[in-house]
Parts: structure tokens; sequence; C-alpha cells
């Protein structure tokens, strides 16, 4: 999630809900270099067998790229895509995710666009693919189809043993999470994750980030909403009383004070508050898919288990 505070539409402007999506096998599974696979926009597209110039409109795909060790095959991101810090100076950059200079990304002659289903916009994509970019769209939307995901990437090239060091953990954790999550089923910790303030939102059961909370043994507080990003009240926050309340430092800056705001006004009466368990955790790990996978459920089951210990 990046370079908007609109996070409660997708693809095309429209609720995500609504629009066509490949099945969760296509999500990564479906990605073969060589072939044409159906992507998340519903299209069929002919995927390179050797993609070597490589324009990333998504943030999260760009770290991954790199991490796996494709970095030399992508010419172009966008302003958000912050990691790796190092990133090479040959490497164009091309707006950003919701407003992509697309005369600048067929500029770059790429073999293959990379862009996602709630990142970008469909007008863009389609500008793109008329102009005869090859342009996947992707849309993880649970840990599982995040993990296909990373593997159809790995697929566009990565060296056998850095695609293994990379995958290993990613695939281990999942796995132990969905371990630790199935034993605490029956009794998960409620949690409020919020997405932005001002007006408040948090996510719906229709998210990555829901998923992600449910493989760490976290139940979501809002999980019903009809929207994926629904406008919440500070009052409706409290009224579901959290034993954790998670402010993730992205896409709006969330800070201790807020945390500690909260925690002395809105939400003092909640079992977070009361608990200490009002935190500040890095945005990219509640809702970046990629290499952080990993990172992100040890946390999340961490802080899981330190809400159950304080019942």
């Amino acid at each position: 999630m990046s370079d908007t505070a609109d996070v409660r539409t997708g693809f095309a402007g429209h609720d995500a809900k609504n629009t066509p999506r490949a099945s969760s096998s296509d999500a990564g599974a479906g990605f073969v270099p060589g072939s044409t696979c159906v992507d998340a926009s519903g299209a069929a597209v002919a995927l390179p067998e050797d993609a070597r110039r490589i324009v990333s409109l998504v943030p999260s795909v760009t770290e991954s790229l790199f991490a796996l060790g494709l970095g030399e095959r992508v010419v172009g991101v966008t302003d958000w895509c912050i990691h790796p810090a190092d990133l090479p100076p040959r490497v164009a950059r091309v707006r950003g995710t919701k407003n992509p200079d697309c005369d600048a990304v067929f500029a770059l002659a790429p073999d293959l666009v990379l862009a996602n289903h709630e990142e970008n916009r469909e007008i863009d994509v389609r500008r793109l693919r008329e102009r005869g970019a090859t342009v996947w769209v992707d849309y993880p939307r649970t840990v599982h189809e995040a993990v296909l995901h990373l593997d159809g990437l790995a697929r566009l090239g990565a060296d056998a043993a850095l695609r293994d060091t990379v995958l290993s953990p990613v695939h281990a954790a999942a796995e132990r999470a969905a371990n630790g999550a199935a034993a605490r089923a029956s009794e998960p910790v409620r949690a409020f994750v919020a997405v932005w303030k001002d007006p408040w939102m948090s996510s719906s059961r229709d998210t990555y980030v829901h998923d992600l909370l449910a493989c760490a043994g976290i139940a979501n507080v809002f999980a019903d909403a009809p929207d994926r990003y629904p406008r919440v009240t500070l009052e409706e926050i409290a009224a579901r009383d959290p034993e954790l309340v998670l402010l993730p430092d992205e896409p709006y800056r969330f800070t201790a004070d807020d945390a500690a705001e909260l925690g002395r006004c809105a939400l003092s009466a909640t079992r977070a508050a009361r608990a200490g368990a009002i935190h500040v955790i890095d945005g990219t790990l509640a809702f970046w898919h990629g290499p952080r996978i990993a990172r992100a459920l040890e946390l999340l089951s961490d802080l899981a288990a330190r809400a159950v210990a304080a019942r």
C-alpha cells in the first residue's frame, strides 16, 4: 500500500471486491514465464520466457526482485519503491504507483511490467497495454497467495541457491504460523489494526492484512465490515474492546504519540490499553508481500503470545 490515502478503492477505482480476479492458484502458481497465463485483472498475458528489462510499479515487488537476485533486470520503479535503500542510480523512477508516467515506462522498452490490482490503476495498465507493453497484474489477498506470488517471481530466473535462501524462511514461517494459529483458533487474540487516521480506517476480512493477522492467531475486530477498508470511529473501536491495537507507520505515519494518546484517551478502557498493548509497527510488515512475510509473521505471533500471557 502506498501513494494515497484512498485505500478504499482498488483496480480501476472500483471496490475491488466487485472486480473479477484470478483464482488463488493463479496468484503465483499461474505465473509461468514463456506461457500465456491469466492475471488478476482477468487478462490473458503472454509472459516472456526471459524478461531482461522489467519495470516494477509495486514497492513490495521491487524489493522481492532485488532480494531474489533479479535486480540487474529492473530498469524502472516508482517513487514509492524505497527498498532496497541502495537502489542503483541506473534504475529510472517513473513517478508514483497511482500516477506512473506511462511515457517514461514505455520509453524504457520493458519486456515486462509488474503491477498490482490494489496499488495501481486500471487506466494506467490499459494505456501501457494499448501501446504494446506486457503487463502482469498480481493481487495476493492471503498469506498463501503471497507466498505463491513470491514463488512466481523467482521463476523469472532467480539463482537456485539464492531462491532457496529467500523462499525457505518464508515457507517455514508460514507453516509455523499456520500450526500455531490452528492451536489458538478457539480463542484468538482480538485486535484492531489501523490503516488511516482522520478518518479512522481499518480493514475487513477481504484483505491481505486480515489473513496475515489470522495466520498469527489474531482475530480482526472489523472482519465483518462490508467494505474492504471501512471507516470507523474511535467509539466503535472502543466498543469492540480489542486486546491488541496495531498502528502501522504506513500508509499513515502513526507514531508513539498516537499510541500514547489512544491509550490515555479514546481507548483507555479497552483491554489493549490496560495491558499496554497499543503498538506502532513497521507498516511494510503489515502490508507488503515478499521476503518480509517471515518477519511479519514472527512479529505478529510474538505480539499475540504476549497478549495471551496478559489475559
